[in-house]
């Protein structure tokens, strides 16, 4: 709970740290989004400049997550806004929840973490794997934030190579009992519910709904991060879980499933990085334009100009990349090598474009004056998780060769 020091605390950062970020748009790329999209976008970025752009800087220093913006994601419709609204959720399509997840990363991919991890690997998974009592069980109350979820496929030994797991379970009657270990489990020590994959006593991988306080389930929290200090971090622990049978997700068997809920996660980090490289080409360009040196603001250097100009050129390529990604998903076309190319570029990007920014900035970059470095520390998780940029590579390397180099 917050003491009324961190309250007061944070009403201090509230009035003396302001959101100045204004949008760039160099393309005219908004003129491909619907009026939907825009007020979607505006909203978002309306709630992160007054809630969390003052404060995030403050629990990033603390390696601390601001778990009472769970609800408030909820109240703006950043949990699975694509999915339908007989569930709660927002019957919005997918180039809105792009637009959220940039909005929300913008501001940190911590923040967009949250968001992504509860609507696309917990809240997806249910919707179109599950039976309708565990949609109208789950889905409205996660929609809210009333239920905060968590995703369980990455192992301490199985990594990229999810298929290796050792998490199992065998059945005992109406029950099933649960055996293993998930690692680097986003949202995993405050979740209430965690969508499990395992495997069956046939060896085949399958979904399970595993809920805060069964006996054998435990969380512990992953200290120590450089990266991602916003977001919380932990481990799943299986040690003899007896799991209703009715829990375990009907609608799947393999590795397709866990597979398909990357996808559309992954596909929200194409979309999201783009934020975080928008936060950092404005916050450059702005200090640039300000910052004088040998009588002249250092924007008018040829060096520095060299590097903005590059910065927008990378950002209006991953933003025409996003929309174009974003109309396949919308006709159902998207593919999931398509979505691997788009998360990789757009990641990689951003990064670059981090490391950049922090050049213009000098000194003052590495401070937490700037959003600079929180943002390339933070990239270099997201470069690495839901697929690594190697994995990714291969993946595209695979669809156009036609030859599987994971074997």
């Amino acid at each position: 709970m917050e003491t009324t020091t961190q309250t007061g605390l944070e009403n201090m950062i509230n009035k003396s740290k302001t959101d100045k970020y204004e949008h760039h748009d160099y393309y005219g790329v908004d003129a491909l989004l619907s009026e939907d999209h825009l007020l979607a976008r505006e909203a978002v970025r309306e709630w992160v400049k007054r809630e969390v752009s003052p404060i995030i800087e403050q629990y990033s220093e603390k390696a601390e997550c601001p778990v009472h913006l769970f609800k408030q994601l909820g109240e703006i419709g950043a949990f699975g806004p694509s999915l339908p609204e007989e569930y709660g959720c927002g019957g919005m399509d997918e180039i809105a929840y792009g637009v959220i997840m940039q909005e929300l990363e913008r501001c940190d991919s911590g923040l967009r973490s949250m968001a992504s991890v509860q609507g696309s690997l917990v809240m997806y998974p249910i919707y179109r794997f599950g039976s309708e009592e565990q949609k109208r069980k789950y889905l409205p109350k996660m929609a809210t934030g009333d239920i905060i979820g968590c995703f369980g496929l990455t192992e301490p030994d199985h990594g990229s190579d999810p298929g290796g797991m050792t998490t199992s379970f065998t059945e005992d009657g109406d029950d099933i009992i649960l055996n293993g270990a998930k690692m680097w489990i986003t949202n995993s020590p405050v979740a209430d519910v965690a969508v499990v994959w395992a495997k069956n006593p046939e060896g085949k991988i399958q979904g399970v709904i595993v809920e805060r306080g069964m006996e054998g389930f435990t969380t512990p929290e992953i200290h120590g991060k450089l990266s991602l200090r916003a977001s919380i971090t932990g481990e799943l622990v299986f040690e003899d879980v007896r799991i209703p049978k009715e829990n375990i997700l009907p609608g799947v068997v393999g590795l397709n499933g866990p597979l398909s809920c990357l996808s559309k996660a992954r596909y929200g980090i194409a979309w999201g990085a783009i934020g975080a490289a928008l936060d950092c080409y404005d916050s450059a360009l702005r200090y640039a334009k300000e910052r004088e040196q040998f009588g002249k603001p250092i924007a008018q250097f040829q060096l520095t100009q060299k590097k903005l100009a590059e910065m927008i050129t990378e950002i209006t390529k991953a933003q025409l990349l996003a929309w174009r990604l974003g109309t396949l998903a919308n006709e159902g076309k998207a593919s999931p090598a398509q979505i691997s190319m788009a998360k990789r570029n757009n990641v990689h990007m951003a990064l670059e474009i981090a490391r950049e920014a922090r050049q213009i900035h000098g000194g003052m970059g590495i401070t937490s004056e700037y959003p600079i470095m929180r943002h390339m520390t933070n990239l270099e998780t997201v470069l690495t998780y839901e697929g690594t940029h190697d994995i990714h590579l291969l993946i595209t390397g695979m669809d156009v060769t036609g030859l599987n180099a994971f074997k």
